[in-house]
């Protein structure tokens, strides 16, 4: 199976469009992939970042390069993605 390593935006949408619950769940999930700096403060990753789209729904900004220092945690996201039926937008070589 080869996949096409892409930037990707998963929308809090269900497929069949109900909003996915609990609202705060795009922070949840990139806290999961957050760390805490020396400074003892919580910095999420620069590869997998909360965000919204302009109808206000939350997302997930997953940026292609963590496939590069972690590719479990890109699957991951993927799949947690697919396990929920949310909606996923594929970016390419799209900066996010």
């Amino acid at each position: 199976m080869n996949q096409k390593i892409e930037n990707f935006v998963i929308i809090g949408v269900t497929r069949e469009g109900r909003r996915f619950r609990p609202s705060d769940w795009a922070d949840r999930l990139c806290g999961v992939m957050s760390a805490f700096g020396a400074d003892r403060r919580m910095a999420y990753s620069p590869y997998v970042r909360p965000g919204c789209t302009l109808k206000g729904d939350k997302t997930v900004l997953v940026d292609a390069r963590l496939h590069d220092v972690e590719p479990l945690a890109y699957r991951f996201l993927i799949n947690f993605a697919h396990d929920n039926e949310l909606q996923l937008d594929w970016m390419g070589d799209t900066p996010i």
